[in-house]
Protein backbone atom coordinates (compact mmCIF):
# COMPACT_ATOMS: atom_id res chain seq x y z
CA UNK A 1 0.00 0.00 0.00
CA UNK A 2 0.99 3.53 -0.55
CA UNK A 3 1.26 6.49 2.00
CA UNK A 4 -1.38 8.96 1.90
CA UNK A 5 -1.45 12.27 3.87
CA UNK A 6 -3.17 15.41 3.59
CA UNK A 7 -2.51 17.92 6.32
CA UNK A 8 -1.76 21.54 5.56
CA UNK A 9 0.92 23.44 7.99
CA UNK A 10 1.31 26.72 7.85
CA UNK A 11 4.61 27.67 9.34
CA UNK A 12 5.74 31.16 10.69
CA UNK A 13 9.00 32.45 11.78
CA UNK A 14 10.20 36.16 12.31
CA UNK A 15 13.80 37.59 11.41
CA UNK A 16 16.15 37.91 13.94
CA UNK A 17 14.82 40.47 16.32
CA UNK A 18 11.77 40.78 14.11
CA UNK A 19 14.50 43.55 12.11
CA UNK A 20 11.85 45.04 9.71
CA UNK A 21 14.65 44.64 6.86
CA UNK A 22 12.00 42.08 4.18
CA UNK A 23 11.97 44.97 1.58
CA UNK A 24 8.44 44.86 0.24
CA UNK A 25 9.53 44.99 -3.99
CA UNK A 26 12.69 42.11 -3.19
CA UNK A 27 10.15 39.92 -1.10
CA UNK A 28 9.22 37.65 -4.34
CA UNK A 29 12.62 36.63 -5.07
CA UNK A 30 13.07 35.34 -1.79
CA UNK A 31 9.09 33.71 -2.19
CA UNK A 32 10.61 31.79 -5.00
CA UNK A 33 13.65 30.79 -3.52
CA UNK A 34 11.63 29.28 -0.55
CA UNK A 35 9.41 27.78 -3.31
CA UNK A 36 12.48 26.24 -4.41
CA UNK A 37 13.56 24.69 -1.46
CA UNK A 38 10.02 23.22 -0.81
CA UNK A 39 9.69 21.35 -4.31
CA UNK A 40 13.23 20.07 -3.82
CA UNK A 41 11.88 18.64 -1.04
CA UNK A 42 8.82 17.11 -2.47
CA UNK A 43 6.61 19.38 -0.59
CA UNK A 44 3.25 21.15 -2.29
CA UNK A 45 3.65 25.26 -1.45
CA UNK A 46 0.06 26.32 -1.13
CA UNK A 47 1.15 30.18 -0.58
CA UNK A 48 3.74 32.24 0.94
CA UNK A 49 3.42 36.19 1.85
CA UNK A 50 4.48 38.16 4.30
CA UNK A 51 5.81 41.78 5.73
CA UNK A 52 9.05 43.56 7.09
CA UNK A 53 9.41 40.93 9.84
CA UNK A 54 7.87 37.82 8.98
CA UNK A 55 7.06 35.03 6.96
CA UNK A 56 4.26 32.53 6.47
CA UNK A 57 3.69 29.60 4.45
CA UNK A 58 1.14 27.39 3.81
CA UNK A 59 2.49 23.81 2.10
CA UNK A 60 2.13 19.86 2.56
CA UNK A 61 4.60 18.01 3.83
CA UNK A 62 5.53 14.97 1.82
CA UNK A 63 5.52 12.36 4.46
CA UNK A 64 9.33 11.96 4.48
CA UNK A 65 9.83 15.26 5.43
CA UNK A 66 10.16 16.08 9.26
CA UNK A 67 8.55 19.11 9.67
CA UNK A 68 11.58 20.58 11.55
CA UNK A 69 14.29 19.56 8.85
CA UNK A 70 12.13 21.33 6.69
CA UNK A 71 12.06 24.21 8.37
CA UNK A 72 16.03 24.34 9.30
CA UNK A 73 16.42 24.18 4.85
CA UNK A 74 14.40 26.82 4.56
CA UNK A 75 16.10 28.96 7.08
CA UNK A 76 19.47 27.85 5.72
CA UNK A 77 18.55 27.87 2.42
CA UNK A 78 17.27 31.39 1.97
CA UNK A 79 19.31 32.94 4.31
CA UNK A 80 22.09 31.79 1.97
CA UNK A 81 20.14 33.24 -0.94
CA UNK A 82 19.28 36.56 0.49
CA UNK A 83 23.34 36.82 1.75
CA UNK A 84 24.51 36.16 -1.77
CA UNK A 85 22.24 37.75 -3.73
CA UNK A 86 22.58 40.97 -1.45
CA UNK A 87 18.24 40.91 -1.26
CA UNK A 88 18.14 42.70 1.87
CA UNK A 89 21.01 44.36 3.26
CA UNK A 90 19.87 44.43 6.66
CA UNK A 91 18.80 40.62 6.80
CA UNK A 92 20.84 39.69 10.19
CA UNK A 93 19.37 35.99 9.54
CA UNK A 94 16.13 34.01 10.95
CA UNK A 95 14.97 34.07 15.02
CA UNK A 96 15.72 30.61 16.31
CA UNK A 97 12.21 28.96 16.41
CA UNK A 98 9.28 28.87 14.19
CA UNK A 99 5.54 28.43 14.94
CA UNK A 100 3.70 25.40 13.23
CA UNK A 101 0.03 24.78 13.17
CA UNK A 102 -1.74 21.98 11.35
CA UNK A 103 -5.29 22.57 9.29
CA UNK A 104 -7.65 20.22 7.74
CA UNK A 105 -7.85 20.83 3.83
CA UNK A 106 -11.20 22.09 3.94
CA UNK A 107 -9.65 25.01 5.72
CA UNK A 108 -7.59 25.73 2.74
CA UNK A 109 -9.55 28.73 1.31
CA UNK A 110 -9.59 30.83 4.52
CA UNK A 111 -5.74 30.50 5.00
CA UNK A 112 -5.03 31.26 1.78
CA UNK A 113 -6.72 34.34 1.88
CA UNK A 114 -5.88 35.01 5.70
CA UNK A 115 -1.79 35.07 3.99
CA UNK A 116 -2.72 37.09 1.16
CA UNK A 117 -4.12 39.76 3.23
CA UNK A 118 -0.86 40.16 5.94
CA UNK A 119 -0.33 43.51 4.97
CA UNK A 120 -3.47 44.59 5.92
CA UNK A 121 -3.80 42.25 8.90
CA UNK A 122 -1.05 44.25 10.07
CA UNK A 123 -1.67 47.59 9.80
CA UNK A 124 -3.89 46.98 13.06
CA UNK A 125 -2.51 44.04 14.88
CA UNK A 126 1.58 43.08 16.08
CA UNK A 127 3.40 39.76 14.97
CA UNK A 128 3.01 39.43 19.18
CA UNK A 129 -0.30 39.80 18.83
CA UNK A 130 -0.91 37.48 15.70
CA UNK A 131 1.60 34.83 17.22
CA UNK A 132 -0.08 34.97 20.43
CA UNK A 133 -3.60 34.45 19.35
CA UNK A 134 -2.86 32.02 17.02
CA UNK A 135 -1.66 29.93 19.90
CA UNK A 136 -4.60 30.43 21.83
CA UNK A 137 -6.92 29.43 19.12
CA UNK A 138 -4.37 26.04 18.52
CA UNK A 139 -4.48 25.31 21.98
CA UNK A 140 -0.54 25.53 22.54
CA UNK A 141 1.15 26.19 25.56
CA UNK A 142 3.43 29.34 25.77
CA UNK A 143 5.88 31.41 27.63
CA UNK A 144 5.42 35.28 26.67
CA UNK A 145 8.91 35.69 27.09
CA UNK A 146 9.85 33.96 24.37
CA UNK A 147 7.62 36.06 21.99
CA UNK A 148 10.04 38.83 21.51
Amino acid sequence: MSTYTQTLYQIIFSTKRRARCLIKKRRNELYKDISGILKNKKCHLIIINGIEDHLHILTSLHPTVPLSNLVKDIKLGSSYFIKEKQLFPEFNGWQGGYAAFTYANKEKNKLVEYIKGQEKHHENVSYKEELTSLLKEQKIDFDERYLI
